[in-house]
Order: C-alpha cells, then structure tokens, then sequence
C-alpha cells in the first residue's frame, strides 16, 4: 500500500503543477481519446482520482473478488459503457472553468489520499460496476488511469511526458504481471507502457516478443 500511495499522490501533485501553467486555450486542444478534449479528460481523470471517498464511506464487501488487472477487463470498454464514460467527462467538465477544475481536481485526489490514509488494514471496496477490490489494488488502477492518461494529456499539449518514477514503477509491474521486460524489446518503463497501452505502435516482432514473455493485456480506452 505504502508504495502504491506513495506513486499516486506523487503522479496527482505532477499532474496539478501541469495544470496549473495551462490556459483556456491549452484546455480546449483535441485529445487522441477522441472526442474528449483536454478539458474533457481532465474532468474524468478528477472525477477517478476522487472515486475513492465515496467507495471508502460505503459498507465493505467481505472479501476482494479482483485485482487491478482484471479491473480493466474488456466488459468495462464495451461501446455503451465508453459512452456513458465519454458523456460524463464531457458534461462535468461543462460545469467548471480552468481555474475550478484544477482546484477540483486538487481537492478531490488529497481527500482520496486523506480516506486512504484513514482506512483500516485490508479494507475492501466495491467500485462502481460491482467489482470486489481491495483498497490496495483498486489505488493501483488510479495511479494507472493518472499515469496513463497524464501521457495523453502530455500529447495533446505538445509536451514531453511527465510520467512520475513511482507511478511508472506501479503501472509497468501491473502490465507485466511484476516480470522482467525481455532484454531484446530494449524498452524503458516508460516505452514499455506506451506500447502496451496503445499509446504508440507495436510492430509485429515486438508483439510476439510480448506474448511470448505472457505479459497480460489490459483492456484500455478512453
């Protein structure tokens, strides 16, 4: 858990010293997560990075049924739920100016670090489409939608990625399942997560390598 936290306060404080330097305009650019722009996808990614205030002030379920990896399963990128998701990023984002929701997005990651914090030792957590996690793993799908998408939010903005150490750490151990990158690939963490989450091209070498090491797909969009 230490570490697992430790990697999204650090990848949540990077991402609000970025959104502090932004303008209207910077906030109104296209994303490659058509057809959300960076206002858009910043409203989801606020709304994520709080979820787990409310998740934490609701009855625990007995016992933890799935980890973070089978969190991105294909039945929660199946097109009527990445509807709902992209409608919901883009009314909530209609509700607030830049400056709202960079103070937002401030408030609502500290005061899921604060529940966190607040939380008993092997607490569990039922998300909001049903799964059974425990608090450790769901935080693990945080850091990842807060990584991920910070690389998005780096492209539609021109910048170089901004990816956090920790973060990077917890997002390449979960896309590997926690082994080694095949020597041959020659892939840092931060290449390792582009091309495993569609991010940039696989070509077909690198994605029999991949296959080859039984690394686990996650299921990824917008």
């Amino acid at each position: 858990m230490d570490t697992v936290r430790a990697a999204f306060r650090d990848e949540c404080e990077r991402l609000g010293e970025v959104l502090r330097g932004l303008s209207e305009a910077d906030l109104d650019r296209p994303t490659d997560c058509d057809p959300w722009t960076v206002r858009e996808m910043l409203a989801h990614v606020r709304s994520g990075a709080g979820r787990l205030v409310d998740m934490l002030a609701a009855p625990a379920p007995a016992r933890a049924e799935v980890d973070a990896a089978g969190y991105f399963g294909a039945p929660k990128f199946t097109p009527e739920v990445d509807a709902a998701r992209i409608d919901s990023g883009r009314r909530e984002a209609r509700a607030l100016d830049g400056p709202a929701l960079v103070a937002d997005f401030d408030r609502a990651w500290r005061a899921a670090d604060a529940a966190v914090a607040a939380a008993p030792a092997g607490r569990a957590v039922r998300t909001r489409h049903g799964d059974a996690m425990s608090l450790t793993e769901f935080l693990r799908t945080r850091v990842v939608e807060v990584g991920v998408h910070g690389l998005d939010l780096a492209a539609a903005l021109d910048r170089e990625p901004w990816l956090t150490p920790a973060a990077a750490r917890v997002i390449a151990d979960l896309l590997t399942g926690g082994r080694p990158v095949p020597a041959e690939l020659g892939w840092d963490r931060l290449t390792l997560i582009r091309r495993t989450t569609g991010r940039a091209d696989l070509t077909n070498d690198e994605r029999a390598v991949v296959d080859a090491a039984g690394f686990r797909w996650l299921s990824f969009s917008a």
